[in-house]
């Protein structure tokens, strides 16, 4: 199969949508075929969500773009991941921000996107094990905060983490079906905008969905 071909072909499909050339640049240069699974990787380019094990998935190609526009990112940001997952969403604001670090729940998701990201040559990512906090508090505030997991509420240490000016992307809704919200924080109440319906795997948290509630596909 042609990755390439398969990849930029996508991306023209995703300009109809995502005005972002930064971010389209980015989805044109990151092969998503090494961040699935052997078995699936001739769907790498379908715009589509695919599981990666553990109950995991790596999000419809759509959707980690257009997470990535809400950011608004212009290269010299640090940003805060939470769910690492396949590392795909890492990579690709790899490519947008100064430096990026997710966190992950599960070790031996966060191993294998950890050496797929080293194997590529990033060097502006930093992937650490969930500890029980919600984000990655000791190097807040953070310039953007993208959560690739659904959660019932906008956790408030996470919107506490995010700097004046910021943009915090969260799917927020049920364990099935979520609203894609962009938070933006100001000096006064936070600014909320909807960009559409979602479905995500739950965020496993104390201050989210608590374990034995865990949807999976």
């Amino acid at each position: 199969m042609d990755f390439a071909k398969a990849r930029a072909e996508l991306v023209r499909r995703l300009a109809s949508d995502i005005k972002d050339e930064r971010v389209l640049k980015a989805m044109a240069k990151v092969p998503r075929e090494l961040f699935v699974p052997p078995e699936v990787r001739h769907l790498a380019y379908e715009d589509a969500p695919l599981l990666i094990g553990f109950g995991q998935t790596i999000s419809q190609p759509y959707i980690v773009a257009l997470m990535s526009e809400a950011l608004e990112l212009k290269g010299n940001e640090k940003v805060l991941e939470v769910g690492t997952g396949s590392g795909y969403q890492a990579a690709i604001l790899a490519e947008l921000a100064r430096e990026v670090i997710s966190i992950e729940r599960i070790p031996e998701l966060a191993e294998r996107a950890r050496q797929i990201l080293e194997d590529l040559g990033y060097k502006n990512v930093r992937i650490y094990l969930d500890d029980g906090v919600m984000g990655y508090p000791q190097e807040a505030p953070f310039d953007g905060i993208i959560v690739t997991a659904g959660a019932p509420s906008v956790p408030h240490s996470l919107l506490s983490q995010l700097g004046v000016g910021g943009h915090l992307v969260i799917p927020v809704g049920s364990r099935l079906e979520q609203e894609l919200l962009k938070i933006t924080r100001t000096n006064g109440n936070p600014k909320v905008e909807t960009l559409g319906g979602c479905r995500f795997v739950p965020l496993i948290h104390k201050e989210a969905w608590p374990k034995e509630d865990g949807w999976k596909f």
